[in-house]
């Protein structure tokens, strides 16, 4: 009797083991969330972040709801002219067009995307439309504008003056490579916990200066360039967007927090499976960068990014201030 009871619960213990998922080894120190809920807090990317943070509190402070908080804060570096990889004064492509990306997500999957939009200031304002007042998930290009004039969007030139002079001066090489942490391949991406609990991200890019005309990275994807779970977490992504679509950066991110992993953690993760592809395709590390910021549903936040450059602001009860990420490239 006594070897059968031992031969049950051996089995049984057989049977959990062999039911837990991948990650929760005995050797890896899971993630247990601790003391009281840090709400509201919104964090996001660069140091434009401090003042579109700044946007968003005002939101968030008086109780208000993160997406509105998110599309406030974003709002704030769209309409800045002297801001070149977002919204109005943006760089434009390689033909002299200013092409804007943005989307959105709130607290219940609800998303709204633009891609390729021209002529108008706030893209991420259009995106919400799109999530509102339309039965799809995206437009891009001139559906997307026309989409936009029909809601009430004034249509506008975003080609400002220097960075119309950037364009021609860059025509006489038009030599093309992205330098990291050079500020034409930067985005603001931005979350925020709300006092009520609920998450929502946005995020909002011109892309890459010079790029080809028609050229889409990962910041209006929803789960490449942001992802927003309720019961979870939510992340962003900024940099070279290309690397960060090849791995559905965003949805890993928050994925990995879903397994236990801490926000730091899951955002150190997804840079690592960045740095083994690219090796693997023989590319050289030091030419790009990506980072990621994430947020879980306790307010815990964590980012990490390739090389060192990258930094991201966060607005919480303690105040508003700009963190350095940590970084692979020592």
């Amino acid at each position: 009797m006594t070897d059968r009871r031992n031969f049950i619960k051996t089995a049984a213990a057989g049977s959990i083991a062999l039911a837990l998922p991948s990650f929760a080894r005995k050797d890896e120190v899971q993630y247990i969330p601790k003391g009281k809920v840090n709400k509201p807090i919104v964090i996001s990317t660069w140091n434009f972040g401090v003042q579109a943070n700044g946007a968003a509190w005002e939101i968030l402070k008086n109780n208000g709801r993160a997406l509105d908080a998110v599309e406030a804060g974003v709002k704030i570096p769209e309409g800045d002219s002297n801001e070149r990889s977002v919204g109005f004064g943006g760089r434009p492509d390689r033909d002299g067009r200013v092409t804007l990306d943005a989307c959105i997500m709130d607290e219940f999957a609800n998303i709204g995307s633009v891609a390729c939009l021209e002529h108008i200031k706030h893209p991420i304002s259009v995106a919400r439309a799109v999530m509102e007042k339309t039965p799809h998930v995206m437009l891009v290009g001139d559906g997307a504008l026309q989409f936009a004039l029909s809601q009430g969007f004034k249509k506008e030139n975003l080609l400002v003056e220097a960075s119309e002079k950037e364009w021609k001066d860059w025509l006489k090489t038009s030599q093309y490579k992205p330098i990291a942490n050079i500020e034409n391949h930067d985005t603001i991406g931005m979350i925020a916990l709300d006092s009520n609990g609920n998450l929502s991200g946005a995020c909002t890019t011109s892309g890459m200066a010079f790029k080809m005309h028609g050229r889409v990275g990962d910041s209006p994807i929803i789960g490449a360039g942001l992802y927003v779970d309720n019961e979870i977490g939510a992340a962003t992504a900024t940099g070279h967007g290309e690397e960060v679509i090849r791995i559905a950066g965003c949805h890993l991110v928050v994925e990995l927090m879903r397994q236990g992993k801490s926000p730091q953690k899951a955002c150190e993760e997804a840079v690592s499976r960045i740095v083994k592809l690219t090796k693997s395709r023989n590319k050289n590390l030091k030419d790009i960068q990506v980072g990621f910021i994430a947020l879980n549903k306790q307010g815990v936040y964590g980012s990490y990014c390739i090389q060192g450059g990258f930094n991201y602001a966060v607005n919480d009860n303690s105040g508003n201030k700009l963190i350095d990420a940590d970084y692979f490239l020592k």
